[in-house]
């Protein structure tokens, strides 16, 4: 009995250690990210590019706090839209035959959602009981807390970099047309502007092959920007 006892007290102790950790390090990151400081941030204009299967694609990311944003890729003359208006979310894909917005729901809408640099996906997880620590990893030879986001069919990896508490890595599982794939996703280059902390390069690798890199050109924080911008229907 009293064996029992000292087990039980010990999972209890090392579970309470475990949250205790965790919490440090979900408040860390918050701080490193200056979380605190985006709620004095009105806008944000991102315009880079991505570049993947030996094309490259002009970007525009426009950002609204709290909740607006609008993700536009240009190719061969072209635009391709995806948008959240505060409420709803569209897509607009000349590629596939027509100009008419199609709204998005599920996981579509969530991804556009979570592209919203205003968006505290982290500390979300961890607030709705989703986050674990699942120990560390090596990322680019350096250690990183992996912690573990219990979302949608398959989890979420996610790598804090141990100095500086930056995500460094994110890794899932995918299904591509009935194909699981295995997707890990680095940002590196972390750049401070005026209060908004965001990398300036991320490169997606798919089943260890380099599939897509998005780089950051130019980073403009608290421009005008009307809500007219994320209204396409």
């Amino acid at each position: 009995m009293k064996k029992t006892v000292f087990l039980l007290t010990g999972l209890i102790a090392v579970a309470v250690i475990n949250a205790q950790s965790l919490d440090e390090i979900v408040k860390s990151y918050s701080v490193a990210m200056k979380s605190d400081k985006l709620a004095d941030v009105t806008s944000i204009k991102i315009s880079g590019k991505m570049s993947a299967m030996g094309m490259e694609m002009p970007m525009v990311m426009l950002m609204k706090n709290p909740n607006k944003i609008k993700v536009t890729y240009s190719f061969n003359g072209q635009d391709m839209v995806s948008v959240f208006d505060g409420e709803k979310g569209y897509m607009i894909n000349p590629m596939m035959g027509s100009s008419d917005p199609v709204e998005l729901t599920g996981d579509q809408l969530t991804q556009v959602q979570k592209n919203n640099t205003f968006r505290n996906e982290l500390l979300n997880y961890f607030k709705n009981g989703q986050l674990t620590l699942e120990g560390q990893e090596n990322v680019n030879d350096k250690p990183a807390f992996k912690l573990k986001a219990n979302v949608g069919s398959s989890p979420l990896y996610m790598f804090l970099d141990k100095e500086s508490y930056m995500l460094v890595k994110t890794s899932t599982t995918v299904d591509q047309m009935g194909t699981s794939m295995n997707v890990d996703s680095y940002m590196t280059d972390y750049v401070d502007i005026d209060g908004v902390v965001i990398p300036k390069k991320t490169t997606a690798m798919a089943n260890g092959m380099e599939a897509a890199v998005i780089t950051f050109d130019k980073i403009e924080v608290n421009i005008p920007m009307e809500d007219s911008v994320f209204k396409v229907k």
